[in-house]
């Protein structure tokens, strides 16, 4: 949970109120991941599911990661199209893997 509030604020706090520009997110997970919002989610609902142990919380981690996924990639690529700067070493969701 942690992860995922850390990464949303600094999200958040990209932009000053009326700008429109995109900037390249840093820090906390972001030096890892580029989607690090979406990992950070995966992740809690993947600890609730352990901590529930049943069906349904697992089957719910499994289908929030295969919906988050995918968004967690596009938001890679798009970041890698718009900035000439952007960190090669990021992966898009998992660190270190993926």
């Amino acid at each position: 949970m942690a992860i995922n509030m850390h990464s949303d604020h600094i999200l958040r706090s990209l932009r000053k109120p009326g700008e429109i520009t995109y900037k390249i997110p840093s820090g906390g997970m972001f030096e890892f991941v580029s989607g690090a919002n979406f990992f950070g989610e995966i992740v809690e609902w993947c600890g609730y599911a352990v901590a529930a142990w049943s069906l349904p919380t697992f089957a719910f981690a499994f289908f929030t990661a295969c919906s988050i996924g995918p968004r967690a990639y596009q938001h890679h690529r798009d970041y890698h199209q718009k900035f000439e700067d952007y960190p090669h070493s990021r992966k898009a969701l998992i660190p270190f893997i993926l």
